[in-house]
């Protein structure tokens, strides 16, 4: 069911687990198929230095974790908003239609930790805006 790229991020997933101390925490779930996502971002100077994900759910799930993390270390929260759900399943060369959300969650999950990290520094969380945050400016 699932392609040699998507086993590979479900079964040596990369930054896995928790960071003390977190600049921003987003978590989200789906309880029609009960995956819950949690990702965790360290900001140093806007840029994110480093990125850790808890899911509980199926092998697409946590794939789709491993590989939005990979792709959103080291950029700048304003880079790391533009991250799409789609991006993140064409770079694990696809998923399943029936999985597609959990690169959705991925998605959500990131946007959620970055309007975090927006509040804590007692700035205006980002709105969705056709899969873009509506203030771009720095």
């Amino acid at each position: 069911m699932y392609n040699e790229k998507v086993m590979d991020h479900f079964e040596h997933p990369r930054n896995q687990g928790a960071i003390e101390n977190a600049n921003g925490i987003g978590e989200v779930g789906n309880a029609q198929c009960g995956d819950i996502m949690k990702i965790y971002l360290k900001v140093e100077d806007d840029v994110i230095t480093d990125v850790r994900f808890q899911t509980f759910g199926c092998g697409a799930a946590v794939a789709s974790s491993s590989m939005a993390t990979e792709m959103i270390k080291g950029k700048t929260l304003a880079e790391a908003w533009e991250l799409s759900n789609k991006a993140v399943a064409d770079a694990l060369e696809g998923l399943p239609p029936q999985k597609l959300h959990c690169s959705v969650l991925a998605e959500e999950a990131i946007h959620a930790a970055i309007n975090d990290c927006r509040r804590q520094r007692g700035l205006k969380a980002w709105e969705e805006k056709n899969g873009s945050h509506a203030e771009h400016q720095h």
